[in-house]
């Protein structure tokens, strides 16, 4: 564990009591959880109050396109095993919504830390983490975050020569070039199944070849390392080669993958595979995702996708056709801006469900089924959806924005 702090200046206690205090507020106010207007008002009175915070933890900082709230969450409930976590468990991850959970955090051991990729290479420049997980990398909110070769590009050197420890995914291209300038990673072979953003090299921009679950360039001979941890079907295998067996209650693939680089993470501070993984079936929602709600007398599973990898993978988790699906997509600040993407995202594979379109952007989403051949509604609201959707379980997939209007129409 890290050497016990020295007593925070008279200007942090400042500035963390200020923070809490414009939190309140905010709160008191209903403006949400008031964790991002705290973090500003503390940052902008001490800049350098996240390291301070962060001073006596072992940190380690998740970061990826999609994932990292749910990783976070597992990574969190491992570590307990080995005492106090603090974390950002609501998914607030830039600088002001992690100098927050921080503040909460003076009696914690570990903290466990979602971080936007965009502010990825400085906040573990103010925090000193003793590792780093690295998930996936993605188009996703081309409007704030560009093109993911140049995401990548800026992993790379903001890591270069980090005394953290890497826990890299060693099937993501990009990942893997991003976490190469690193001392000390740690390859976890976690799958992946959207692969349109690593058809070119990272490194010399040549073509790509996949063979198999392999991938190499032919052209300069960047290629994927071995790997030391691996999920394999519903086991995580260790670098001694045991197989540790994984019991969710989250489901899919993705969340498999997820627990798979939690285990190593774990591993980095001490908490074997068993207990970590055993600890991780604790862990049934994440911050409303993957939610059975009851709303009009209808059962409701509340899936969260943001891009079109995130898709791909809820599709690949959703009941069989003819179960409903309710899909919700806005265009809002948090959500990115250009929609683009919609038409990225393989919507034939909703074929047989009756699907009913609500949100902001209904009507983009609209146009996009029609040209996928897709049977749909269009409606005005969650409410009238449910009241058209036929018997069974029905399942509500949105973006960020429109997934918690949902979650604040639902009650839950």
């Amino acid at each position: 564990m890290a050497a016990n702090p020295d007593p925070l200046s008279p200007r942090a206690k400042l500035a963390v009591t200020a923070g809490k205090a414009a939190a309140a507020v905010s709160r008191a106010a209903g403006r949400g959880s008031g964790s991002v207007i705290g973090g500003r008002v503390a940052l902008k009175l001490d800049p350098e109050l996240l390291g301070r915070l962060a001073q006596h933890l072992d940190v380690v900082l998740v970061s990826a396109t999609n994932g990292k709230t749910t990783t976070t969450r597992l990574i969190a409930e491992a570590l307990r095993a080995a005492g106090p976590v603090v974390s950002n468990a609501l998914g607030a991850n830039m600088p002001a919504g992690i100098t927050s959970a921080l503040a909460g955090g003076s009696d914690s051991r570990y903290g466990v830390i979602e971080v936007d990729e965009k502010y990825l290479s400085g906040v573990a420049r103010d925090v000193e983490p003793k590792a780093i997980a690295l998930l996936n990398l993605s188009r996703d909110q081309l409007d704030r975050a560009a093109e993911t070769r140049m995401l990548a590009e800026h992993w790379r050197e903001g890591l270069a020569g980090t005394k953290a420890v890497v826990i890299a995914n060693a099937d993501d291209p990009l990942v893997v070039w991003a976490a190469s300038s690193s001392p000390n990673v740690i390859w976890v072979a976690a799958g992946q199944m959207w692969k349109d953003d690593a058809w070119s090299c990272p490194s010399c921009g040549g073509v790509m070849q996949r063979p198999g679950d392999d991938w190499y360039c032919g052209e300069c001979g960047f290629r994927r390392p071995a790997p030391s941890w691996a999920l394999q079907g519903d086991y995580v295998l260790d670098p001694h080669g045991s197989a540790w067996p994984i019991h969710l209650q989250l489901p899919g693939r993705a969340n498999k993958a997820n627990a798979a680089t939690s285990a190593a993470v774990a591993a980095v501070f001490g908490v074997p595979p068993q207990v970590a993984l055993e600890r991780m079936y604790q862990v049934q929602a994440v911050a409303g995702r993957y939610d059975v709600v009851q709303f009009m007398g209808r059962d409701l599973r509340l899936l969260l996708a943001k891009n079109p990898a995130g898709w791909l993978e809820t599709f690949s988790l959703i009941d069989p056709a003819p179960a409903p699906v309710i899909l919700s997509v806005n265009a809002r600040g948090a959500d990115g801006t250009d929609t683009s993407w919609l038409w990225d995202v393989d919507y034939t594979r909703l074929t047989g469900h009756p699907i009913f379109v609500v949100g902001d952007r209904k009507l983009d989403l609209a146009v996009r089924l029609e040209v996928a051949n897709q049977s749909f509604q269009v409606c005005d609201s969650v409410d009238q959806a449910v009241q058209l959707a036929p018997p069974g379980r029905i399942e509500v997939i949105a973006n960020y924005t429109a997934f918690q209007d949902l979650r604040r129409r639902i009650g839950n």
